[in-house]
């Protein structure tokens, strides 16, 4: 099977995904004819929108953040929960300063962040 060549093969084929949306469920037989293009289809407009704006791997600051709204954490309670001052929390979040290796496993456990983002690998 081809890739997505063009932004107008991309649309049309969005389009068609939108179409079938409407006729799959989560009932419909894997081996359904409707199911089978929507699953190839997606596929393919998956991978023209990682050859044109992959995906960059998240910031730990704007993770942090992220975390800290969902939880509604300010900064002087995230300090306690990982037991620094708020001023290094400050430093974590503008990215002046990066997590000790110690800090940085409490960041994974207490916040629910994958170690591989708090690491930056």
């Amino acid at each position: 099977m081809r890739a997505i060549q063009t932004e107008k093969e991309y649309k049309a084929i969005c389009a068609r995904i939108e179409e079938l949306l409407a006729v799959v469920g989560n009932d419909t037989p894997v081996t359904d004819q409707n199911f089978i293009e929507l699953d190839l289809l997606s596929d393919l407009a998956a991978d023209y929108e990682e050859s044109k704006d992959p995906l960059q791997k998240p910031l730990l600051t704007d993770v942090i953040r992220l975390r800290m709204h969902e939880r509604e954490l300010n900064q002087k309670r995230l300090s306690e929960l990982l037991g620094v001052s708020t001023s290094r929390v400050s430093e974590y979040l503008t990215g002046k300063t990066e997590p000790t290796l110690k800090v940085a496993r409490e960041i994974s456990l207490k916040l629910d962040i994958d170690p591989a983002v708090v690491l930056g690998v």
